[in-house]
């Protein structure tokens, strides 16, 4: 049984932990809100962008003058954009990212498929190098350490371009943690080349115009300004998921702080009825001690 220094030792340092960790929560929750509102406000932009492409790219269908980024280039060849954290204490976040990652990798190497990563935090970095450190070509950090900023998300995208320009990957696939709420966050993969069309908000448009649509005479015409829109949208696409992702992580974070504050309180508690049973059952013996004495004499 511990001694009742080494109790109160304990007790103590417990207490500087919770200090800290409820500290930590109270941060975390300043920044997620921050976070949230620019994820939210950044999600209509992305989406409207996605639909004007879905209806430049339905009308330019699968002709010869198509861009590669629109028409894709045939292949398979796979490169996964990988957004985690620099910074760990943020529960589950970067464990479900990577544990995704993996599965889709390990596909890949079982259907001898090529792939290639590029990894955005220091996290799915670190944890992908102990299996895949080969195929890491290109790794960003201290992303959104002040806040995540458009410029980050366009040499991100600039990378990605450069790539697919010299015909080193075929499909390009981003995964990232939508935020839903402080407690719960989506591992999502979202396919930036080639564009993918999106069927179901192409349906729901169909259901709320009542398949009525305008008729839009383009000038430039439609393959010169899918050109110029397909590496703004990657650059956009990317940008959502980051401010998706740093949302998520200071989500996450102020879970994981609030719960490991409580789990400290919890083991106080704990330990100071173990130090009050010890303490009182050291006065028990040396009150045994000083009676037994006094009836020996």
């Amino acid at each position: 049984m511990a001694n009742l220094k080494d109790l109160k030792g304990r007790i103590s340092s417990v207490k500087k932990t919770q200090k800290i960790t409820s500290a930590m929560k109270m941060v975390a929750a300043a920044k997620l809100r921050r976070a949230q509102e620019g994820a939210e406000q950044a999600r209509p932009y992305a989406e409207r962008m996605n639909r004007m492409l879905t209806s430049i790219a339905k009308s330019v269908g699968d002709t010869e003058g198509a861009p590669k980024m629109l028409a894709g280039t045939g292949g398979n060849r796979q490169l996964y954009v990988v957004c985690a954290s620099d910074r760990g204490l943020c529960g589950g976040f970067n464990g479900s990212i990577v544990r995704e990652t993996r599965r889709r990798l390990r596909e890949c190497a079982a259907n001898g498929t090529e792939f290639k990563i590029v990894t955005v935090g220091r996290k799915s970095r670190d944890l992908l190098r102990r299996e895949f450190n080969d195929k890491i070509v290109a790794s960003f950090t201290d992303i959104g350490r002040r806040g995540v900023e458009f410029d980050e998300a366009v040499e991100i995208a600039a990378k990605i371009t450069e790539m697919f320009e010299a015909d080193e990957f075929d499909v390009c696939t981003v995964i990232y943690n939508k935020f839903q709420s402080a407690i719960s966050q989506i591992v999502t993969p979202h396919q930036l080349i080639p564009f993918a069309v999106d069927e179901a908000e192409e349906a729901e448009e169909d259901k709320q115009t009542g398949g009525a649509r305008a008729v839009f005479i383009f000038e430039p015409d439609e393959e010169e300004i899918l050109e110029d829109l397909l590496p703004r949208n990657i650059a956009t696409q990317i940008f959502q998921a980051l401010l998706e992702s740093s949302a998520s992580e200071h989500g996450a974070r102020m879970t994981a702080m609030d719960n490991a504050t409580r789990n400290a309180g919890d083991m106080i508690d704990n330990l100071t009825m173990t130090y009050n049973r010890t303490r009182q059952a050291v006065i028990t013996k040396e009150l045994i001690e000083i009676i037994s004495g006094a009836e020996a004499l």
